[in-house]
């Protein structure tokens, strides 16, 4: 039974009794055997102790305590005033100097650096009349708004820059270009043609700025005929040209001493040949150029014509006609076609000068019906005041609003004594009487 006791933690072990005389109840023999006992492990803290243990247990603890001692060591040394010995020691000691040769790496490979030319003090490359006008245009052409303001400004500066013909023909180079390759600036470039005819001082013997430009846009006049029949590319630029034009023949004043300022002459017949070429190759794209091209001019270029006595917006009108029975253009731009004479049927939707806002009828002006409101039927047909039915129609709108709120109307078509929600009834009444004298006797104390 005790020998199955003996595998318990403990078992087995012998018992240490205390060597005080007394306390122990056998002979001092006894007493010299429990008395001998294994060395306690000494506290991390202490410092080693030196023994001549050979034992493997005494040997790992002597390990340990010396690699504890180490580790004390190296935080000692690593004291603020122990690092500046340190330092002290290796700079002492160092053979290291300031007036030592460069180290230059046996793989790398020296760049050479060239020193900037500068030429009397040019730090910046001189800017020219290109770099200006484009300037100028690209904030044109961002800022269409600014032109009043900024042009005073923009014409002084060419003033003072073009002082030779071949600079005056540069800057109607420049001009002519931006404004046909930039549809949207058409209109903004010939205001700023029409200025600096007017305000750039000089003039050689070849021409101002006005003819030199006139010349410009002759010569892609005189291939007009080769134009119209030409690839793509070659077609849109003359498309762009000729929408160039007329804006150039509406904002282009040309003035004299006798004479009020009038358009130019020259420009006229040349959108008539323009037009000519356009409708001689009735392709999409002609056509399309052709109707921008009267709607935009047309009814300036029909006053002109009647000034003159001349029916030139008549043949036009019939050439256009023929085209729609006969082109083999796409549907869309017959469809433009058709809705370009009846604009013209409308007086280019102008309003007559007699006829005022008061005097205004459905027969003088095309736009009297403009703004009147779109009605409903029952079945939800749209209509307006133009329509001949307006009458009838609307009177049966009356006449269904009055059936859905009978209630409203008594049986003569008056308005129904009940609408009047503001009459109190008799309780309201009373209680509202009640109410006020309260209140005046509350006031009164």
């Amino acid at each position: 039974m005790n020998d199955r006791f003996d595998r318990a933690p403990g078992a087995g072990r012998a018992r240490i009794q205390h060597s005080v005389p007394g306390l122990s109840g056998e002979g001092d023999g006894d007493a010299k055997v429990f008395n001998q006992r294994e060395p306690l492990r000494q506290p991390r803290t202490s410092p080693p102790l030196v023994e001549n243990h050979t034992s493997p247990s005494n040997e790992a603890v002597h390990g340990d305590i010396l690699r504890q001692s180490k580790t004390q060591q190296t935080s000692y040394n690593n004291t603020p005033a122990t690092k500046e010995q340190h330092l002290e020691a290796k700079v002492k000691t160092s053979t290291l100097s300031a007036n030592a040769a460069e180290f230059i790496p046996s793989v790398y490979t020296q760049q050479q650096y060239e020193e900037p030319w500068y030429d009397e003090g040019q730090y910046y490359p001189e800017q020219t009349l290109s770099d200006m006008v484009e300037e100028f245009l690209g904030h044109l052409s961002s800022s269409p708004g600014s032109f009043d303001s900024d042009i005073e400004h923009i014409a002084g500066t060419l003033n003072s820059w073009v002082t030779t013909e071949e600079l005056l023909q540069e800057l109607v180079e420049l001009i002519y270009t931006q404004s046909t390759a930039i549809p949207n600036f058409s209109y903004t470039g010939t205001r700023l043609c029409n200025y600096l005819s007017h305000h750039l001082a000089f003039s050689p013997p070849s021409g101002n700025f006005r003819q030199l430009l006139l010349k410009r846009c002759r010569i892609e006049y005189e291939q007009r005929n080769v134009a119209v029949r030409g690839d793509e590319a070659t077609q849109k630029r003359f498309h762009s040209y000729v929408l160039f034009l007329g804006e150039l023949y509406l904002n282009l004043e040309v003035k004299s001493a006798k004479k009020p300022p009038s358009r130019a002459e020259i420009l006229l017949s040349g959108l008539r040949d323009l037009l000519d070429a356009l409708f001689t190759n009735p392709v999409d794209g002609n056509i399309i150029c052709a109707v921008r091209l009267l709607k935009l001019t047309g009814s300036v270029l029909e006053d002109t014509w009647k000034k003159s006595g001349k029916s030139d917006m008549d043949q036009l009108v019939h050439r256009i006609q023929n085209i729609i029975l006969d082109a083999n253009c796409s549907r869309d731009v017959k469809q433009m076609l058709m809705k370009l004479v009846e604009l013209r049927s409308s007086n280019w939707g102008r309003v007559l000068p007699s006829a005022a806002i008061s005097n205004a009828t459905p027969d003088n002006d095309p736009n009297y019906f403009m703004n009147e409101p779109t009605f409903y039927t029952a079945d939800g047909t749209p209509f307006t005041a133009a329509d001949p039915e307006y009458s009838e129609k609307y009177q049966e709108i009356l006449d269904r609003e009055d059936l859905s709120y009978p209630e409203l109307f008594d049986e003569n078509g008056e308005d129904s004594p009940y609408e009047d929600d503001d009459e109190m009834g008799p309780e309201i009444e009373e209680a509202f009487e009640k109410f006020c004298l309260e209140s005046e006797m509350k006031r009164q104390q």
